[in-house]
């Protein structure tokens, strides 16, 4: 009996593919980009497993394509706003992904970012590397307390929780905006439900936490950078259009707000010539919150575990869309 045909779009932990390779023939692309869309297109064609990254568009298109015999699309990501879930489903085919593993690196590095912009680390680093060092001074490259302040939360999920335990042992005050309220992690972690307008004018910190929909699509403009403290510091590691990009630049340029961190961006990478890349009070890493060697080893497996099992038509252990299984 012929094994199962899997296409992986990007290399990952070896083993994960090793895993894989077991009990299917896999093809990897070896390439750093993405597979082009034609490629993409190619390569799919007559698979029974597809394991994809968010940097690749799964839409109906690409379901046609690889046939009916695609069994399972599993993705080495927490979200999946690339992939037409819903055609999947229509179609039968369950959608992996993976949470939890990259929950507490993702929220360790949003901290990190916070710090960062808040202490100037970046300026201060540069301005060493440039020789502009030449003595102490008791003016010179003054930023804000985390300590005692507050941080606002806007997405109260899994790693929003884990910023809350952080924001504890720097004796942070705690609030936060969410479809749910959650009462009981309130009690707990000593946070305080508020609405948004009420987070960004109280927040001395700011960090996104919330997934990309219609209503989060730039929740993040012109309007709710205007009513930041100007002493504030906002961070961004969900998704790169929850912010509007070129009202954050004018926000940072004329001072409505301190500094900005961002480990994503829309688009991604951000191009060369966004004038974002000339502020010295806005600090961008390439998308690299969950990019620790455990969580990224662990994400690789846990996409090829969900891989198998959608295989062998088994439920996945992490599934976007459990209902194609049934009762």
């Amino acid at each position: 009996m012929a094994k199962p045909r899997v296409f992986v779009t990007r290399q990952i932990f070896s083993e994960a593919i090793d895993a894989v390779a077991q009990v299917a023939d896999v093809q990897v692309w070896q390439d750093e980009l993405p597979p082009p869309r034609d490629e993409l297109l190619g390569k799919v064609r007559g698979v029974d497993g597809l394991l994809c990254l968010l940097t690749d568009k799964i839409d109906a298109k690409l379901m046609e394509v690889a046939g009916p015999q695609l069994k399972v699309i599993s993705q080495i990501a927490v979200g999946y706003e690339n992939i037409e879930v819903a055609e999947a489903t229509k179609r039968g085919i369950p959608v992996g992904y993976t949470p939890d593993v990259l929950t507490k690196t993702t929220a360790d590095a949003a901290f990190a970012l916070m710090m960062v912009a808040a202490r100037r680390l970046a300026e201060g680093w540069k301005a060493v590397q440039d020789g502009k060092w030449q003595t102490w001074h008791p003016l010179h490259y003054l930023g804000q307390d985390v300590h005692g302040s507050t941080l606002g939360i806007v997405g109260m999920g899994r790693i929003g929780l884990e910023m809350a335990k952080r924001a504890r042992g720097f004796d942070m005050d705690v609030i936060y905006c969410d479809l749910i309220r959650r009462d009981e992690d309130e009690a707990r972690y000593v946070m305080k439900y508020v609405d948004l307008d009420t987070l960004l004018r109280e927040a001395d910190f700011i960090t996104l936490h919330t997934n990309l929909t219609d209503d989060t699509y730039h929740l993040i403009g012109e309007e709710a950078l205007a009513k930041m403290k100007p002493t504030a510091v906002l961070v961004n590691t969900s998704r790169g259009p929850v912010v509007d990009m070129k009202a954050l630049y004018l926000a940072l340029r004329d001072g409505w707000f301190t500094a900005a961190a961002l480990d994503v961006t829309e688009p991604e990478p951000i191009p060369m010539d966004d004038p974002l890349l000339t502020l010295v009070n806005c600090v961008i890493v390439p998308h690299i919150a969950s990019a620790s060697v455990a969580t990224r080893r662990g994400m690789s497996l846990l996409a090829a575990e969900n891989l198998l099992k959608g295989l062998r038509g088994e439920k996945l252990t992490t599934c976007v869309n459990p209902e194609v299984f049934g009762a």
